[in-house]
């Protein structure tokens, strides 16, 4: 008898999704496609040379170590250096603070495994991470949502949520992914003593914090809880999970990120991460570890930051110039991405429908709601394309909506001239 697969998945296997973002670059691989869809970096500013020297280095140097199994928690002198960066500004961290995974994709899903119960609410932004929401529907998680606006999430919205006693906040502070937008000093201030004040733990997402393009840094939230008097010791044991990677400042390749919390909580990690990978690859960790020492990632950064900025830019003029009157958009202080709103009558994913047709595309913004409401909205990604490209994307989609948004005046206006004859 043939098996029948279907009844034989696990019952949370009911809730997995395929990423929206993973389909539409499956459609978009066609080389005539201007897509504004993945979160790409530009293969133009990965350090392929310097790679190239590490790998070398590596392998002449300590091969033997660099192809044989590891420790899960990750090779020693890389988490000292993401260590050591983390408390430049005063905060005990250390390398016992610091878990190395396969991605922050895979850190997101060692989270789910060890905090959420399936019925769990998770306080999240709307919008918020569509990798966030895919990793931990798996474990049965359910969602309650705070709104936001240009300082980011409303903490005023977060109080009202953390009195039902949610099992951790997600936040994405800098340059959010989806909407761009970065939560003010005034409200990271205030997240923490609400987060604090109810004994709720907050999980910080960072993964574009360097690449800032104007303004001045802010600090993260677990540099804020750090110095907090009661957390302030030789190893941190404050209220904030830090998660980053080194997808966005080196190479996405690589696969390589890392989470910063309280020993105890890297710990029960580390013993899910046993179960998943035993570790991250060994040779990755050792390589990037050649290529980020001695200074070179802070001076690649800087190369980064002009690159995008100019390309942010280039969006920036290219909306202005070509979108018709009421659409929306923000200006994202760094980042990958900008968030754009259509009226309210409009459907993002017919105008895909339709810019497909003119060989550009996007990522329609409500899989990034966990109510799914924003049907109305769009991320666009700014990194990967090069700037006349951009031009040229945008004025098609220009087109396009301007299109639609004629048809859709004619339409009323038939509708109104049948209601009066």
């Amino acid at each position: 008898m043939q098996t029948r697969w279907s009844e034989r998945f696990a019952q949370r296997t009911r809730g997995m999704r395929s990423s929206a973002v993973r389909e539409l670059l499956k459609l978009t691989e066609q080389p005539d496609v201007i897509s504004f869809g993945g979160g790409l970096p530009a293969p133009e500013v990965f350090p392929v040379e310097k790679f190239r020297e590490a790998c070398d280095r590596v392998l002449e140097g300590d091969g033997s170590r660099a192809l044989q199994y590891s420790t899960t928690e990750g090779y020693r002198p890389l988490r000292e250096m993401i260590a050591r960066h983390a408390s430049r500004l005063g905060v005990g961290i250390d390398a016992d603070n610091v878990l190395l995974t396969s991605g922050s994709q895979q850190a997101l899903d060692l989270i789910g495994k060890v905090f959420i119960n399936p019925g769990d609410h998770l306080l999240v932004e709307r919008p918020t991470y569509l990798g966030a929401l895919q990793a931990w529907r798996t474990y049965q998680a359910e969602y309650a949502c705070v709104s936001m606006d240009d300082d980011g999430m409303r903490t005023d919205e977060v109080e009202v949520q953390l009195r039902t006693g949610p099992k951790f906040i997600y936040a994405l502070p800098n340059f959010q992914n989806p909407s761009g937008v970065t939560l003010s000093v005034e409200r990271r201030h205030r997240l923490i003593q609400l987060a604090d004040h109810y004994g709720v733990p907050i999980l910080e997402d960072d993964p574009y914090g360097q690449l800032r393009y104007e303004g001045e840094h802010l600090p993260s939230l677990v540099l804020l809880d750090g110095r907090r008097e009661e957390n302030n010791g030789p190893s941190y044991r404050g209220n904030v999970i830090y998660l980053s990677t080194f997808s966005k400042t080196l190479a996405p390749g690589m696969r390589l990120g890392w989470i910063i919390a309280p020993a105890e909580v890297i710990q029960r990690l580390v013993q899910a991460k046993q179960g998943a990978d035993l570790h991250s690859s060994t040779f990755a960790q050792m390589v990037t570890y050649e290529v980020a020492r001695g200074g070179f990632l802070d001076q690649h950064v800087k190369f980064i930051r002009a690159t995008y900025k100019e390309r942010r830019d280039a969006m920036l003029h290219a909306l202005e110039t070509h979108f018709p009157d009421g659409v929306t958009w923000t200006r994202p202080l760094g980042g990958l991405f900008l968030w754009v709103r259509f009226p309210v009558e409009m459907d993002a994913a017919d105008v895909l429908e339709v810019a497909i047709g003119q060989k550009v595309a996007f990522v329609p913004g409500q899989p990034f709601f966990p109510d799914g409401s924003g049907a109305n909205t769009a991320r666009f990604n700014f990194s990967y394309c090069k700037p006349e490209t951009i031009e040229e994307g945008i004025r098609r989609l220009g087109a396009v909506l301007k299109s639609l948004l004629k048809g859709a005046r004619v339409a009323v206006g038939a509708r109104e001239g049948a209601q009066v004859g």
